[in-house]
């Protein structure tokens, strides 16, 4: 492939990699990862609700990472109560689960703009080490990805299987009972999604610009080059 396709490839590559920075960076700040509905089981029991009455005893409740907000219906409209992860609902929550979400979308972050870093660097630069090199591309790639994966599966087992949810919504609430009545994921979670499979296209980017997967044997076994000959 001629010089100038790989330096738009490369550069194209960077560019996605540091719009997932920014679009990580700014899920992180959000309360738009968990959206659902919560029923005040404990005020449904007591007057026996139907089906149409249940409405008056069903909330709302949205978080992210750091904070959120319910909005609790017992029969008697509702009421608003915001929250923040860290100090209050510390000793509810998986909080090892909680912190590692936190920990793997700063990673995500770094590894994005290294990786939008060394695109533009071997798209305008010359390349001294082999990390500057496609084998480096691969490696903030797969990092940045993986990171992203394990954002979603960590996040994902914090809501459904600890029931993230039902304990935001029973939060100091000593005579009523909640049950999550209905909850899926919003905006942010999605966006870290997005931001894994923009890496994997990076990597996909990589190797259509004519350089080979790490660890794949060259055809052209005779040959052997150093750093600089990784590059175009």
């Amino acid at each position: 492939m001629p010089a100038q396709q790989k330096k738009i490839i490369f550069c194209i590559a960077g560019v996605l990699s540091f719009a997932c920075a920014l679009g990580t960076a700014a899920a992180i700040g959000t309360q738009l990862w968990v959206k659902g509905t919560i029923l005040c089981k404990t005020g449904a029991l007591l007057v026996n609700a139907t089906s149409q009455e249940l409405e008056k005893f069903i909330g709302k409740i949205q978080y992210g990472l750091f904070y959120g907000e319910r909005v609790r219906q017992c029969g008697l409209g509702g009421r608003p109560f915001q929250f923040s992860f860290f100090p209050d609902l510390l000793k509810i929550i998986p909080a090892s689960i909680h912190v590692s979400v936190i920990l793997f979308c700063t990673v995500l972050i770094v590894f994005a703009l290294v990786g939008a870093g060394f695109f533009m660097f071997n798209a305008f630069g010359s390349p001294y080490e082999t990390l500057h090199g496609p084998v480096g591309l691969y490696l903030w790639s797969f990092i940045a990805c993986s990171c992203g994966c394990l954002i979603m599966i960590l996040f994902s087992s914090e809501v459904k299987i600890h029931h993230l949810s039902e304990k935001i919504a029973n939060f100091k609430e000593g005579s009523f009972t909640f049950k999550t009545h209905s909850e899926h994921f919003a905006n942010s979670f999605w966006i870290i999604l997005v931001c894994s499979l923009v890496h994997f296209l990076n990597a996909l980017l990589i190797r259509f610009a004519g350089f080979e997967f790490p660890f794949s044997k060259s055809k052209d076994s005779g040959t052997i080059t150093g750093a600089a000959d990784l590059m175009y």
